[in-house]
């Protein structure tokens, strides 16, 4: 039985701003469902206890932790992104890197047309990759 894989991001307070970024900056992003904490429920009042969202064909599930934690989102898991056209790809990049942090500038490395790696201000990762067309393998 194969089973469903899909990310799972954990904020503490930013979920919906969160969410709401990634469904503006992807062109096939959406919000799926969204259930809220509610008065007495362990988490605080109106933040997000569960989000189910998309991008592209990829499901994603965010909530806002109701215990705080000394950890956060490292780069040692990220989303990659294959984009379509240097276009998308510098839009993408423009986007998840304002009021971020730039792991690898967008450029040529040698092993796609151009790559980049970034922290969005949320401080989910982001590899931004744009391949060879099948002509420049």
């Amino acid at each position: 039985m194969v089973q469903e894989v899909t990310p799972f991001l954990m904020f503490e307070k930013d979920a919906e701003k969160a969410i709401n970024f990634y469904v503006a900056t992807f062109n096939d992003a959406k919000i799926n469902h969204v259930d809220y904490w509610t008065k007495g429920e362990a988490g605080t009042e109106s933040t997000i206890k569960r989000a189910d969202f998309s991008i592209g064909r990829q499901n994603f599930i965010a909530l806002d932790s109701p215990a705080k934690h000394d950890f956060t989102f490292t780069p040692a898991f990220s989303v990659y992104i294959d984009c379509s056209d240097a276009a998308e790809q510098e839009n993408l990049f423009s986007a998840l890197s304002t009021d971020g942090a730039v792991l690898m500038p967008l450029r040529d490395w040698g092993f796609s047309q151009k790559f980049a790696w970034v922290n969005d201000r949320f401080g989910v990762s982001w590899q931004l990759n744009l391949p060879f067309s099948d002509n420049q393998n």
